[in-house]
Order: C-alpha cells, then structure tokens, then sequence
C-alpha cells in the first residue's frame, strides 16, 4: 500500500464515521513530512456552517497545529474530488497538492452536485495550469462513505 492510498483510506474512515455521528460523508487528512497535522470531517449541517466541509475543517486545524496560515510541503487527503470552496482553500493554504478519492460524479449520484460550481469557478479544467497538484486516486472503498450516507434513516439531504 502505498502512503497516498493509507492517507485516503484515513480520510474514508474518517467520512464513514462521520455519517454515523450526522455529518456528511467527507473526510479529510492533512499530511506534511509523514505526519498528520490536521484531520477534519463535513460539518456543514451539525454546525450550520456552509463553509465546514472537510478539506476547509482539516485544512484549519492543520493551520492552528503548526502555527501559521501557510502549509507548504503539505498534501490535502480528500475522500472525494474537493469543490471549488475547498480547492480555493487549499491554494490559499499553499499546499503542495491535493489527492482525492471518489470523484464529483459520486458525490452527485449520492445528492451531492456540486457540478454547476465546478463550472462557474473552474475555468481551467488542465490540472497542469494550477500552482498545486491535483491527482484522483480511485482506492477500492472510495465510495463507502456515500453507501454509508444512503443507507442512513433521516439523514438530512443537501
């Protein structure tokens, strides 16, 4: 296995978790040097919060661990494909990329469309022309958490 997909399998466990205590089924890890420095899950409706998803939660606690609003040298785990909130929140953060593992067509099929976003704000689709990497990295749980969020009695639908 390699670090990448240990890393996602975190942020998948964390999204699957997350659900069974009434939060989106999102996960993210932040890793610099080997080492986590911030975790965060979507809280979006437990905290009332638009701006609570997962990367921008991780990406805030990793912030407060070291000390600083920049994190060079870092990579954002995400379990799924970050919308334009998180990736924006990323390059604000200066991370050095950004790997995920379902894509935006899972989180479609599973009520998540976040797809006209990704439209408006994403007007270079070449993951070439962007200042930080971004890799999609399929691992075999990569949808688990939104079977986990279907599968859910009253869950609160976005």
């Amino acid at each position: 296995m390699t670090d990448d997909q240990k890393w996602l399998d975190r942020a998948i466990d964390l999204a699957i978790a997350n659900v069974s205590g009434g939060g989106g089924p999102f996960g993210a890890v932040v890793v610099r040097g080997g080492d986590v420095i911030g975790e965060g899950t979507n809280r979006v409706t437990l905290d009332l919060d638009p701006t609570a998803h997962a990367e921008v939660v991780a990406l805030r606690n990793a912030c407060r661990e070291v000390g600083d609003f920049s994190l060079p040298g870092a990579t954002v785990y995400a379990s799924c494909e970050p919308c334009p909130l998180c990736l924006s929140a990323s390059l604000w953060a200066r991370v050095d990329a950004v790997v995920h593992a379902a894509d935006q067509h899972a989180a479609a099929d599973a009520g998540f469309d976040d797809a006209v976003f990704h439209g408006l704000l994403d007007p270079t689709p070449d993951p070439e022309a962007w200042p930080m990497r971004r890799v999609h990295l399929a691992v075999g749980r990569s949808e688990a958490p939104f079977d986990a969020w279907r599968a859910l009695p009253g869950r609160t639908e976005y």
